[in-house]
């Protein structure tokens, strides 16, 4: 999905815009279709074992007067877009939103930074961009890698080798906004845990795990950033690592996993280059809170609504989430993951890990 370079980008940016113009040369309304971005229009790709967008589109059409300001702010955005990678310069989605306020038309400004987002998102969608190759840049996200992996990097003061044990201190390895330009040099891995809070974290590294069972502990940092899926996915596909997801046990927390094994709604139009479709869940399961009896916290009205939900929701409709999802239904009860340290601090990296790890195969 991503470009080769910074020109093809551009060329495609160009190319998009000159569509427009195209069309009022023929005398047509200008207008830009996008898949429509709904539960309701995700199907499987089995090709590729990822959700991708169905056939449904939404058209930007310029016969309205609304259409017509979507497609003025696209092309804003297509100009300064071109001329950021004309400059080798980078901006934030943030920086984005603010700096329409300085563009010369009223209606090429955006009212909200959900209108500049989606219109980027709809920009890399038509123009088979990513916005990385746009040289656009998410606010910081934190997540961090820690593990026995040898990389080069390459910065704007040139290239630097870590090795993300030996080179960094507790905190790890932080991950770029671009994990392309990162190369694998070498690895004494033999699998990837991806862990959602950084407490779990916290714990997994001053325990030794990473260590212990020569494992690469990618913090996702709660709902994980493109660039975090993206590592993972680069980690499982160029090392041949299998990709397990550690999180809370709560609705919530399985579309974590859910976003890194299958792909979101949001992005369903990267799914090929963002999703993990062989990772693994390890927990908390449902069924753990039973056996290990977690301190747990009873379900909210809005939990139940969003188990009830992922039983609808075609990533989670397999026999295994199926019967976790019940079993969390029938005991009214979610836990996190620290609630395993009511056994004791080392009882995660000890035995529910090991065990779990086994049952799976990976260990």
């Amino acid at each position: 999905m991503s470009a080769d370079n910074e020109a093809e980008a551009q060329e495609k940016l160009i190319d998009l815009a000159a569509q427009f113009y195209d069309q009022f040369d023929r005398g047509e309304i200008p207008e830009m279709s996008v898949p429509t971005r709904t539960k309701s229009n995700i199907v499987f790709d089995e090709d590729e074992d990822v959700w991708v967008y169905g056939e449904r589109e939404s058209t930007r059409s310029a016969n309205s007067v609304r259409g017509a300001r979507k497609l003025l702010k696209a092309i804003y955005t297509i100009d300064f877009l071109s001329e950021q990678l004309e400059e080798d310069r980078s901006s934030t989605l943030r920086e984005l939103y603010y700096l329409s306020e300085s563009w010369d038309v009223n209606e090429a400004q955006f009212s909200s930074q959900d209108e500049s987002n989606q219109l980027v998102e709809d920009l890399e969608i038509v123009s088979e961009v990513t916005r990385e190759d746009f040289h656009m840049r998410p606010e910081e996200s934190g997540a961090t890698i820690m593990g026995p992996l040898y990389l080069r990097e390459q910065t704007r003061r040139g290239e630097r080798e870590i090795h993300c044990q030996k080179d960094v201190g507790e905190g790890g390895y932080q991950i770029p906004n671009n994990p392309d330009t990162i190369e694998f040099l070498d690895n004494d891995a033999d699998f990837v845990l991806c862990v959602e809070t950084g407490g779990m974290r916290d714990r997994l590294v001053e325990n030794g795990f990473d260590e212990k069972y020569n494992t690469i502990i990618v913090h996702l940092k709660g709902q994980p950033a493109r660039a975090t899926r993206r590592i993972t996915k680069r980690l499982q596909d160029e090392l041949d690592l299998p990709v397990t997801v550690f999180t809370d046990g709560d609705p919530w927390s399985y579309r974590i996993f859910g976003s890194v094994a299958y792909g979101s709604i949001k992005s369903a139009h990267l799914s090929e280059y963002l999703a993990t479709p062989e990772a693994q869940f390890i927990g908390i399961q449902p069924e753990d809170i039973v056996e290990y009896d977690l301190p747990t916290d009873p379900l909210s009205d809005s939990d139940i609504n969003a188990l009830e939900s992922e039983l609808e929701d075609p990533r989670f409709q397999t026999d295994y989430w199926e019967e976790q999802i019940e079993i969390q239904l029938d005991i009214e009860k979610k836990s996190e993951q620290q609630s395993l340290a009511s056994h004791g601090l080392d009882f995660v990296t000890e035995t529910y890990l090991p065990e779990r790890l086994e049952a799976m195969g990976v260990l």
